[in-house]
């Protein structure tokens, strides 16, 4: 166990105690974000040459799961913004220097969806727009936006090439209100906006480059940093998803000890909740073992040399896709068994569920996106999809 997870695990007591209360706030407390830091996990993937540990994505991926079973929304924002020191380790290394130069416990948050527009000019790009789900923004003091690139008319530039841009707190707009949802209020994922703002050529890189590994040579030691950037992203979705299955199915556990239905069923004596939260369990910790073996073997052959194809990676992502939905069906089930008492607001399961279904919308857990990307490369259709791989 690496000392960051155990450092979440002594955290336990505060991160839980919190989850109400950064539900109310619409953000993390500072209480929340204070013992998140404390466990030093946001440096779990950064190199080690920027103040990082540089530790495996097995042991990032636990402290994630970790932190998100005792608070969903502290999980969920550990995943995002934890992702992001993996890849600045392969930006240019004047950008690295600004972020992490004078402190690097710095937080970086995202998001990644190109949806402003990124005008070339001399020395680098015009950029505007309006981003929504930036996870963990307020306790960030940069940001990386996805974008097009555009001409002067707006239009953009063919074949599309979006960027990823990296802005200092003060070049964006951080729009309050933008965050009302039934779940994972507490992440915090408000909009951000930018408005006619150059953004050097140095803090910029290529999205499609950056997920065919055209960046590795800034890394040339370790092969962590030589793995899609599609896949390692969205193993930490994954990896805050089961670690908010996880709070869910332990708060159906809580409940089971003392319930006892209206026909005077013992809860934990009930086959059709054994059922139950024996499927739970037994599928998350497949998909989480799943995940954790696609990931260390796709370092095994980065280290030997061998590139990741369009087939591999979408491959990658079809079944990390298919262990979150497992997950997912489970707990539902679960829910369906857990009785009139777990619709309450007031408890802990029930805040934990819609965590978890709010977890479950998000790109790199859903089917109608990377399923179609899958078949169309498995048969060479030919078909675009724009998935995020």
């Amino acid at each position: 166990m690496h000392q960051c997870v155990q450092a979440v695990i002594d955290e336990a007591e505060v991160l839980r105690e919190e989850h109400v209360p950064c539900d109310a706030a619409g953000k993390l407390t500072d209480r929340a974000v204070e013992a998140l830091r404390r466990t030093g996990g946001m440096r779990l993937l950064q190199s080690r040459e920027r103040g990082g540990f540089e530790a495996s994505l097995p042991d990032f991926f636990a402290w994630v799961r970790t932190a998100a079973k005792y608070n969903p929304s502290v999980g969920w924002v550990a995943g995002v913004v934890g992702i992001h020191p993996w890849e600045i380790a392969l930006v240019d290394p004047r950008l690295q220097e600004e972020i992490y130069g004078t402190d690097h416990t710095t937080w970086v948050a995202s998001p990644y969806a190109p949806l402003g527009t990124a005008k070339p000019v001399e020395g680098g790009f015009v950029l505007n727009g309006e981003w929504p789900y930036s996870t963990g923004t307020d306790h960030c003091r940069w940001v990386v936006l996805g974008a097009m690139t555009v001409d002067d008319a707006g239009e953009i530039i063919m074949p599309p090439a979006p960027l990823h841009l990296f802005l200092p707190r003060g070049d964006y707009e951080i729009v309050e209100g933008s965050w009302n949802v039934m779940g994972l209020m507490g992440t915090g994922s408000k909009n951000v906006r930018v408005k006619d703002m150059f953004v050097p050529d140095y803090r910029t890189v290529q999205h499609f480059a950056m997920c065919e590994g055209a960046y590795n040579d800034r890394q040339p030691g370790n092969p962590m940093y030589h793995l899609p950037f599609g896949g390692v992203f969205s193993a930490a979705i994954a990896s805050a998803t089961f670690g908010i299955a996880e709070s869910t199915i332990d708060a159906y556990r809580e409940q089971l000890e003392s319930r006892v239905s209206i026909s005077g069923t013992v809860g934990t004596r009930d086959p059709f909740q054994q059922e139950a939260l024996a499927d739970a369990e037994a599928d998350l910790a497949a998909g989480i073992a799943h995940l954790d073996a696609m990931v260390e073997q796709m370092v095994a052959d980065a280290a030997a040399g061998i590139r990741f194809t369009p087939g591999r990676r979408l491959e990658f992502r079809r079944n990390q896709v298919r262990a979150v939905q497992r997950v997912l069906k489970s707990v539902d089930h679960l829910m369906n068994r857990a009785g009139s008492a777990a619709v309450w607001s007031t408890n802990r399961l029930e805040r934990c569920w819609r965590d978890l279904r709010t977890s479950a919308a998000h790109v790199c857990n859903v089917t109608d996106v990377i399923y179609p990307a899958w078949a169309n490369e498995a048969f060479t259709l030919g078909q675009e999809i724009n998935a995020f791989y």
